[in-house]
């Protein structure tokens, strides 16, 4: 393939991959936004291993490659759960921070490489392998400790060591001192030393990023990370003097970026506070945090008969998931739910938080995978002003996201979050294993609400014992 159709075949797959992003920012046009995605990286692939870049002996280890990497790929598709989306997304992210880190170390001992550049355009490219790696080492490191925490085999509780700003200061500090002297550097063996010290800090700066991290802002962390490997692609694109990759480096860099300003919205909270960490725990007990009042009223509980007789009454439901839906695995007998009570007239919707779950979407991939229309899917600014006309909201396994106190008490830590106001409904069913706080580690005033009912119980086993009801 020639180097100008190699160009032209770039401007296409650039044109798809912009065509893709404009897709998956709709449910209804999401599966197109796919499409355009998988023809465009098609293309460029293509493009690249017939490129002239890429000479005749060195496409069989690629397409070797590329095989054993598929493989891998197609079976983790085809066998993980819905549920573990999150911590996949985590993995995967790893592995673009990974690959940047090897690209970089692979230019940087070239000797070949090396000659192509002198004088001025040498230090930039220096400067772009040393970046490189930085940002592939801390994108690598973070994504595995979201990995662990998304899992749950990392306790979602945020470690805050003594001092740890100003040791990420000196981090970078560091850093910077040794960037310096990696320019300054007459051969490989001179800067081996700096860029290995640079990679040790960087791993240490990742692991110890995420680690302070409550389980709270992980939505958050996961669109964070999505940004760092995007900007970890473009800069293995300026390594490799890759143009498609520099794009698509900074198109999935910005749009990560622009994701997690979204979220940071969502719960009230900037971005530099998401990043220095300690917010959320997992706490298996509810407790009040930081001052705030202590709810006042009575739990009322509920069976799954009474639930089903609320809901076969109302003539308005919404619906609103939480993580405890996904752990349940109960997607799909929520949308039975939803098509028996649709046959009885009831006009059903669901009320979609912005860190509902544990990564932006979350909620919308379960909920489609249950086949449930895009049409009554709903974000949170659409449906509160309805929660007053509407008869029974109806929250399953969410908890922080339908909290009163982060309107009605400003002294509690999730005060001027944006919230789903279930309480302002005629009744509000509440579906949860126990009492226990959410992961903001805050108790709920709503489970002590007049109006409120608590149906205790496995989401999916209660789920389907409404069902039953709601059929017979």
């Amino acid at each position: 393939m020639s180097a100008s159709l190699a160009t032209v075949s770039y401007i296409g797959a650039t044109i798809l991959f912009i065509l893709s992003l404009g897709g998956l920012s709709n449910q209804e046009s999401s599966r197109r936004g796919n499409l355009f995605g998988m023809i465009g990286m098609t293309i460029a692939v293509i493009a690249t291993i017939f490129g002239p870049q890429v000479g005749a002996a060195g496409i069989p280890w690629i397409i070797g490659a590329m095989v054993v990497g598929g493989a891998i790929g197609l079976y983790a598709a085809r066998t993980v759960q819905m549920t573990q989306m999150p911590e996949l997304v985590a993995l995967m992210h790893s592995m673009v921070g990974l690959a940047a880190m090897l690209v970089g170390f692979a230019t940087f001992i070239d000797p070949e490489a090396a000659k192509e550049f002198t004088g001025a355009a040498k230090s930039i490219h220096e400067m772009e392998i040393y970046i490189g790696i930085l940002i592939g080492a801390i994108t690598f490191s973070g994504s595995i400790i979201a990995f662990g925490k998304l899992s749950g085999r990392i306790g979602g509780n945020p470690m805050l060591l003594p001092g740890r700003h100003w040791m990420n200061l000196a981090g970078l500090l560091v850093v910077i001192y040794f960037g310096g002297v990696f320019l300054q550097s007459h051969n490989i063996a001179e800067a081996m030393t700096p860029v290995i010290v640079m990679t040790a800090i960087a791993l240490l700066f990742g692991i110890h990023m995420v680690m302070a991290i409550g389980g709270a802002d992980m939505p958050v962390v996961v669109s964070m990370l999505n940004s760092y490997s995007g900007w970890a692609a473009a800069a293995t694109g300026f390594m490799l003097s890759n143009d498609l990759l520099i794009v698509i480096g900074a198109l999935v860099g910005s749009s990560g970026a622009i994701l997690s300003y979204i979220m940071c919205n969502a719960m009230n909270r900037s971005f530099i506070s998401v990043i220095a960490g300690g917010f959320g725990t997992t706490s298996a007990s509810p407790k009040p945090a930081g001052g705030a009042a202590q709810p006042a009223g009575e739990v009322v509980p509920v069976n799954a008969s009474e639930a089903a007789e609320l809901l076969r009454d109302a003539k308005s439901v919404i619906i609103v998931p939480g993580y405890g839906m996904a752990v349940a695995q109960a997607q799909h007998t929520v949308f039975e739910i939803t098509k028996v009570l649709r046959e009885k007239g009831v006009k059903v919707r669901f009320g979609i938080h912005p860190v509902a779950g544990r990564m932006p979407g979350h909620m919308n991939v379960l909920l489609a995978e249950a086949r449930v229309p895009y049409d009554i899917v709903f974000e949170m600014d659409e449906l509160n002003d309805d929660f007053p006309t509407t008869d029974v909201a109806i929250v399953i396994g969410a908890n922080d996201i339908v909290n009163p106190a982060a309107q009605d008490d400003p002294t509690s830590p999730i005060a001027g979050m944006p919230v789903l106001e279930v309480w302002k409904a005629k009744t509000s069913i509440v579906m949860k294993r126990s009492m226990a706080s959410g992961y903001a580690g805050v108790d709920n005033p709503l489970f002590y609400k007049e109006n409120n009912r608590m149906l205790f119980g496995d989401a999916k086993k209660m789920l389907d014992e409404v069902l039953t009801v709601l059929k017979a």
